[in-house]
C-alpha cells in the first residue's frame, strides 16, 4: 500500500508547475495581503472539491477514470461533455507551455536578439522527441528537472530574500484580487492524480485525505514565498513592472533583471522558469498524448503515432506562433473555464447526484450538506462566468 508521504509527493508533484510563473503577473495588481487571502481561498476550495472527487471515486470500482465517472453519474451526455473539456484543458495548457517555453530557452541560452518564433520552435523541437520515445524517457528526464526545480527554488530564496522591498509589500487593491483567480485554479489543479491516488493507497481514505492535505499545503506554501519574494523585488506599476509584464504575456522572472541589484538572483531565477516550465511541459505532453490515443482508439505505433505527437505539438505549436503573448491568456482559459468546470463545479455536482438523487452509499468525504455543496457550485460558476465576462469586455 502506498504511503502518505509518497501520496503527499504525487499531489505536490503534480500541482506545482507553470502556474507558478504565472502567478505573481496575475496577482501583482492586487498586491501582497490580497493574494495571500485569494491564494487561501482557492486552495481550500480545491481542497474541499478534491475530498468531493474521493466520495465519487469511492462509488467506482478500482481503476476507474474521470470519464467514466461521469458515465455512471451523468450518464452519455456527461462523459461527452467531460471528454471535450479535458480536450480543451489539455489544449490550453499545451499552448501556454509552447509559448512560455521560447521565452526562457531565449533566456537560457543567451541568444538574447533570436526572434519569437524561432525560440519557440527549438524548444518545442527538443522535447517532442522525448515524448515519442515514450514514459520510459519522460521519467529519466523528469528526475533530472524536478531537481532543477528544487535546487534552484531554494538558491533563489536564499540570494534573493535581502532584495526584497518591504514598502512595495504594503500595496493592496482588493478589488482586483479576484481576476487572479483563473490562473489560481491552474496554479492549483492537483485533482487529474485522484484516480491514480485511490490505486497507489489502495482507497485506504484515511491515508488519502491527508495526502490531499499536506500535498496541497505544500504548494500553497511554495506560492506564498514565490509570492512575497517577486512582489516584494517588482513593483506592480511602472516600466517592466507586473502589471506591464503581464500586458506583454511575459512570466514572472523576467522583469527581476530591471529591479535586482545583484545579476546572479536574475541568472537563478531564469533557470528556475526554465526547470519549473519543462518539469510540468513534458508529463503533460506525454498525457495528452495518451489521452488522444485513447479517445481515437490509435494504437501508439507506426505513421499513428507519428500523426498522434505532431497533434499533441503542432497545434499548440501553430497556435503559440500565430499568437506569441498567449500563455497568461491560456493559462487563463485552462483555469477558468477547464478547471473550473473539471475540478470546480463538477465534483459538488456528481456528489450532489449520487447522494441525493442516485442515492448512492454514503461515504460522506466533506461535511456541510446541501449548503456547502450549492456553495461550491456557486463559486465555481462565478469564476466561470466572471472568465467569459473578462473575454468580453
Amino acid at each position: 500500500m502506498g504511503h502518505v508521504v509518497g501520496g503527499t509527493l504525487l499531489i505536490a508533484g503534480t500541482t506545482i508547475g507553470v502556474g507558478m510563473l504565472a502567478l505573481p503577473i496575475a496577482t501583482g495588481p492586487a498586491g501582497f495581503v490580497p493574494s495571500v487571502a485569494i491564494y487561501c481561498t482557492c486552495w481550500l476550495f480545491m481542497l474541499c472539491t478534491g475530498l468531493l472527487l474521493v466520495e465519487v471515486s469511492l462509488w467506482m470500482p478500482k481503476d476507474t477514470s474521470f470519464i467514466s465517472m461521469a458515465d455512471k453519474i451523468l450518464g452519455p451526455a456527461g462523459r461527452f461533455v467531460f471528454w471535450c473539456m479535458y480536450l480543451f484543458l489539455f489544449l490550453t495548457v499545451m499552448i501556454a507551455h509552447v509559448a512560455g517555453g521560447g521565452e526562457v530557452f531565449r533566456e537560457i541560452t543567451g541568444f538574447a536578439h533570436l526572434p519569437d518564433w524561432i525560440a519557440t520552435i527549438f524548444y518545442t523541437a527538443i522535447f517532442a522527441p522525448i515524448v515519442y520515445l515514450g514514459a520510459h524517457s519522460v521519467d529519466r528526464l523528469n528526475l533530472f528537472l524536478i531537481s532543477g526545480v528544487v535546487l534552484c527554488y531554494l538558491a533563489f530564496l536564499g540570494v534573493s530574500i535581502g532584495s526584497v522591498n518591504v514598502h512595495l509589500l504594503s500595496y493592496a487593491n482588493w478589488g482586483k484580487s479576484w481576476f487572479a483567480l483563473p490562473v489560481l485554479f491552474t496554479a492549483f489543479t492537483y485533482q487529474v492524480i485522484i484516480p491514480s491516488l485511490m490505486t497507489y493507497m489502495e482507497r485506504n481514505v484515511k491515508k488519502i485525505r491527508l495526502a490531499i492535505f499536506f500535498g496541497s499545503a505544500i504548494p500553497l506554501v511554495i506560492y506564498l514565498v514565490w509570492e512575497f519574494l517577486i512582489l516584494g523585488i517588482v513593483p506592480h506599476e511602472g516600466p517592466s513592472g507586473l502589471t506591464e509584464a503581464g500586458r506583454l504575456g511575459q512570466n514572472a522572472v523576467g522583469p527581476l533583471r530591471y529591479f535586482v541589484q545583484n545579476p546572479i538572483i536574475f541568472q537563478i531565477g531564469k533557470y528556475f522558469a526554465f526547470f519549473a516550465l519543462t518539469t510540468s511541459f513534458i508529463p503533460l505532453a506525454l498525457a495528452f498524448f495518451d489521452f488522444l490515443a485513447d479517445g481515437l482508439k490509435w494504437k501508439k505505433k507506426g505513421s499513428k503515432k507519428v500523426f498522434l505527437c505532431c497533434l499533441v505539438f503542432g497545434i499548440p505549436l501553430a497556435i503559440a506562433l500565430k499568437y506569441p503573448r498567449i500563455f497568461l491568456v491560456a493559462l487563463g482559459y485552462a483555469g477558468g473555464v477547464s478547471c473550473a468546470f473539471l475540478f470546480g463545479l463538477m465534483p459538488p455536482f456528481m456528489v450532489w447526484i449520487g447522494r441525493y438523487i442516485k442515492k448512492l452509499p454514503r461515504e460522506t468525504q466533506l461535511f456541510g450538506g446541501k449548503p456547502l455543496l450549492i456553495a461550491l457550485m456557486a463559486f465555481a460558476l462565478l469564476i466561470l462566468i466572471g472568465q467569459v465576462v473578462q473575454q468580453i469586455v
